[in-house]
């Protein structure tokens, strides 16, 4: 995979998430302000939970060779993951703390209020 040709930003970030043996277990539940991913299931299987602040939408994600791209202002959750699973992230940017939007209720308001 490639950036600019196969995901639509320059990848400057790779992450994995995985050990989520825990069919219980939720990740994500947030959003960013400026920094887009696209998210990959590479094995197993998870529910992949999206929400612009007006339209909510749920994806099995189980296929290695579909992404998701997690825009701007894009709440998501991960959930219901199967044994084995792992996630594999592509993001435009390095980790950034502010970039975060961890409250549901602040992510409602600036989705409110965004032009995105």
């Amino acid at each position: 995979m490639e950036g600019m040709r196969d995901i639509p930003f320059e990848v400057k970030r790779i992450y994995y998430i995985n050990n989520l043996e825990n069919s219980v277990s939720v990740r994500g539940q947030h959003a960013h302000k400026e920094i887009e991913q696209v998210i990959f299931c590479v094995s197993g299987s998870f529910t992949l939970k999206l929400d612009d602040g007006k339209v909510k939408q749920e994806i099995l994600m189980n296929r290695d060779n579909v992404g998701v791209l997690l825009g701007k202002m894009l709440w998501h959750t991960m959930e219901n993951f199967s044994s084995g699973c792992i996630l594999l992230v592509a993001a435009s940017d390095y980790y950034k703390e502010e970039d975060y939007i961890r409250s549901y209720s602040d992510f409602i308001r600036l989705a409110e209020n965004s032009s995105i």
